[in-house]
């Protein structure tokens, strides 16, 4: 059965450039390297990514950086991703969530836990922790909104 699954996933990478590898995130053909967690075929930009521009644009970077695949690699922890207590205990339930089942995923979390939406201190906006602009401090979370608003005075 893996034999299988590992046959169906060149298939569906496959096609022109690169030996008919593709990237597993986008789908394009071309410069591309086997991730150092997951063994996934990946473009090989992010050499591209600008420092502090908070971009989004690089394959590579994004599985590496906001994947629970990335950082259990990273962070050096035994076992896999979808099992490891440890990476489960770095971060609050939205983050863990928003990790692991996300489009820089190769495979996602299956049942997901459940969570409460961070919602801002001030103004009661939902914040997404994965994907908006917030502050922290403590417990308490400002959208981007209100965190202009307040360190502006």
């Amino acid at each position: 059965m893996a034999g299988k699954k590992k046959a169906r996933g060149r298939a569906r990478r496959g096609g022109a450039g690169s030996g008919g590898r593709r990237c597993g995130l986008c789908g394009k053909a071309g410069k591309l390297v086997r991730t150092e967690c997951c063994g996934q075929w990946i473009c090989d930009d992010e050499s591209e990514y600008v420092l502090f521009s908070y971009a989004r644009n690089s394959c590579h970077r994004n599985h590496q950086r906001f994947t629970l695949c990335g950082y259990h690699h990273a962070e050096e922890h035994s076992g896999t991703w979808k099992d490891c207590s440890s990476c489960r205990g770095e971060f609050e339930t939205e983050l863990y969530v928003y990790y692991g089942t996300n489009e820089f995923n190769f495979e996602k979390l299956e049942n997901p836990p459940a969570y409460r939406p961070t919602r801002c201190s001030i103004c009661d906006t939902i914040i997404r922790l994965g994907e908006d602009g917030y502050s922290i401090q403590g417990s308490r979370y400002w959208c981007e909104r209100c965190s202009t608003e307040k360190f502006q005075r």
